[in-house]
């Protein structure tokens, strides 16, 4: 930018940002940071995110419009599941202008962080490198030398943001650096928009979250959730929502001891459902198994990208 240029009278600009990692890194609550909302759903659980989620950030001063997509973790897929959860996050990177690659400042040297970082910086775009959970690091001081050692790492970063997503640290730097590497143009959303996820998908996302907190084993990783039914009345919302698993065994632990798990996990996601939409939510819960659905691709589709049994 020129310095003869104020702020407010700079070149408008927008695009989109891709924000990959390995999982668990702090791709959703990074979202939830910069948009200022919960848009996707955040736990300790890998492959947590299922689906690309989009959140637009507008900003006036400087002008800018900027659709940040939250990815799902890359990892090594080892079913049908994570085999679509990898390419989800790769089509990605093919569309975007910008790439935000997050890292885990508590866990530098990971290994699975280099090919994620190297993925995108294959990709020809910009890449803005957030160093993620630098709150946690015993030692403050060990930040600079940190810094340095993965700008040695991962040569040819655009720049290096150390954050900390789920405070809301540094974020508004990170919101500078990929701005700054936007093409100029004029905003393509609507004034107001935020995402082109329907009300429906939050719905099952609050619900699968509800799932994977209260559930252990490999229960987190073999649900999916489908949205049957939303009625919408005078003074309540009705949702029918249907958990699908894919053992009975599983089955077994969702539902509990005399219905006593499922009416938690219902009891929880109502509560997040009324927060989000800010109504009155009646949440009717039914699980079913599918044996083995992660294994296979039409059904994995099906289950998390289109939401539909």
């Amino acid at each position: 930018m020129p310095t003869s240029e104020r702020p407010e009278q700079a070149t408008p600009r927008a695009g989109r940002c891709a924000i990959v990692g390995r999982s668990n890194v702090g791709k959703s609550t990074l979202l939830n940071a910069l948009v200022g909302q919960k848009l996707a759903i955040a736990t300790p659980k890998p492959q947590t995110t299922r689906a690309r989620i989009l959140g637009v950030v507008v900003t006036s001063v400087p002008p800018a419009e900027i659709a940040f997509v939250d990815t799902p973790g890359l990892h090594a897929p080892r079913n049908a599941l994570g085999r679509a959860l990898v390419e989800e996050a790769k089509a990605a990177l093919a569309d975007c202008d910008v790439i935000v690659a997050m890292i885990d400042a508590t866990a530098p040297e990971n290994e699975e962080d280099v090919p994620v970082v190297e993925a995108a910086l294959a990709s020809g775009r910009p890449v803005v490198l957030a160093l993620n959970k630098v709150d946690r690091l015993a030692d403050k001081r060990a930040l600079l030398p940190l810094i340095d050692a993965t700008q040695q790492r991962f040569a040819g970063l655009a720049a290096i943001v150390p954050i900390a997503a789920l405070r809301g640290k540094q974020v508004d730097r990170l919101l500078d650096e990929v701005r700054a590497r936007l093409p100029e143009g004029a905003p393509a959303y609507e004034e107001g928009f935020l995402t082109d996820r329907p009300e429906r998908f939050f719905v099952a996302e609050l619900v699968r979250e509800s799932v994977i907190a209260s559930t252990r084993q490999e229960v987190p990783h073999s649900v999916a959730v489908v949205i049957e039914e939303m009625k919408e009345e005078e003074k309540l919302l009705r949702i029918s929502a249907v958990v699908i698993v894919e053992k009975e065994s599983q089955k077994k632990i969702v539902v509990g001891a005399r219905g006593t798990m499922i009416k938690k996990i219902g009891t929880d996601a109502r509560f997040a459902i009324e927060r989000m939409l800010e109504k009155k939510v009646f949440l009717k819960l039914w699980v079913k198994v599918i044996e083995n659905w992660t294994k296979d691709p039409a059904v994995v589709r099906r289950l998390t990208l289109e939401g539909a049994l």
